[in-house]
């Protein structure tokens, strides 16, 4: 699973070698040259290589932003196919997570995985128009009948 970079860890008036930047960031120093050739620029071209904190920060910032995608209110987003994407058949559950907020789960159009979405109970009714939400019912538990049943042989 990829780790969450957090771009105020370089000091912006440092200058960091690519042993350095992968400590920092807790990755390998094969990742660090990967970045160098897919735009990190660095100071010069001798050795040791030397990175700017600041366009280190800049650079960690823009890749954690470059692939971000917002979806609309009534998409959700399918983590198989990496996008936004409607409810398929726009049909969609609700599953209570607390008595104000539960979680929407729906199928993907495209790869017919599972998608959740997060919300708030207020919040389905600017959803109706969009997705046909089912509420799920309540079972009746064992102990919540109305006649216990009499036919145990507890008295031989």
């Amino acid at each position: 699973m990829a780790k969450s970079l957090n771009p105020n860890h370089a000091k912006i008036h440092r200058n960091y070698t690519v042993e350095e930047v992968a400590e920092l960031y807790g990755v390998h120093k094969n990742t660090v040259r990967a970045w160098v050739k897919s735009g990190l620029s660095v100071c010069d071209d001798r050795f040791p290589m030397l990175i700017l904190g600041s366009v280190l920060r800049e650079f960690i910032r823009d890749k954690k932003t470059k692939n971000k995608q917002k979806c609309q209110p009534w998409e959700f987003y399918c983590v198989r196919c990496r996008r936004p994407q409607s409810a398929a058949g726009g049909m969609a559950e609700y599953e209570a997570q607390t008595p104000d907020k539960g979680r929407l789960i729906a199928l993907c159009p495209s790869c017919e995985g599972l998608m959740n979405k997060y919300t708030s109970l207020a919040q389905l009714g600017k959803l109706s128009d969009k997705l046909e939400i089912t509420l799920p019912t309540d079972q009746k538990h064992i102990n919540k009948r109305g006649n216990p049943l009499l036919n145990s042989d507890s008295k031989q």
